[in-house]
């Protein structure tokens, strides 16, 4: 790619047009890198490295940039030498490699850092896939990348599902409710898709009666209205791979 459309990554109808994103760091670089043996697809990747890195050894087409060049490229205030353009991985739809995952729907959410930490939890458990509804946040914004600390090289994603297809494909759904079954009953671990809402709104609740799922709660003292969300998922992650 041109390096002005390399810049251009940062935006996300770029990302789109050329179904790329920013890769930057050591840490997510490496992690990449490994991620290729389980996908062989990332191999497609470009990597952009200052004269300090230009001995790093990658499976990567690589090239050597001036740090002011890196700079351009950067998305942190102090680049660390070494960034990668790689392409956009999405399952379409519940394709054979996904389809005994257990799917996690986030309905709206809008906070990058939230949406990283949660495909960074769903990464270390493992045996889940993310669906994301129409009107969140980009998975591939460069703060969602960071967050996720390279899980989003291995958790399968969906983007754009409507909530009201979620019937038609799983027949056990869960959300949370704070009126709903105490999350550690078996039950709960024998669905196969659990709906988290909005971080402000939550789901709406026409919504939710349309689509019926089993509703669980997280058990607490009741002195707060809620939890963070991200924080919500990953109770619920470990619950479900809780022995």
């Amino acid at each position: 790619m041109k390096l002005d459309d390399i810049r251009k990554l940062h935006q996300k109808k770029y990302r789109q047009l050329h179904q790329k994103y920013l890769v930057e760091g050591e840490h997510l670089i490496l992690e990449l890198e490994r991620a290729t043996k389980l996908n062989p697809a990332l191999t497609d990747t470009e990597l952009y490295v200052t004269e300090q890195h230009k001995d790093w050894s990658t499976p990567f087409r690589k090239h050597v940039v001036s740090q002011k060049v890196m700079a351009q490229l950067s998305d942190t205030k102090t680049p660390q030498g070494l960034l990668a353009v790689t392409p956009i991985q999405t399952a379409a739809d519940a394709s054979d490699q996904t389809s005994d995952l257990k799917a996690v729907y986030l309905h709206e959410i809008q906070d990058p850092g939230n949406l990283g930490t949660i495909i960074r939890t769903l990464g270390w458990f493992g045996g889940f896939r993310l669906l994301l509804s129409p009107n969140s946040v980009d998975p591939f914004n460069p703060k969602v990348v960071r967050s996720s600390m390279g899980a989003i090289f291995h958790v399968p994603m969906e983007l754009d599902v409507d909530l009201m297809s979620l019937p038609h494909r799983f027949r056990n759904i869960a959300t949370l409710d704070m009126q709903g079954e105490h999350m550690s009953h078996a039950s709960f671990r024998s669905c196969d898709c659990y709906v988290f809402g909005n971080e402000a709104r939550g789901v709406p609740r026409a919504a939710l009666e349309a689509i019926d799922p089993h509703t669980f709660t997280i058990a607490g003292c009741g002195a707060i209205e809620s939890l963070n969300l991200a924080t919500a998922v990953n109770m619920a992650a470990y619950e479900i791979n809780r022995l």
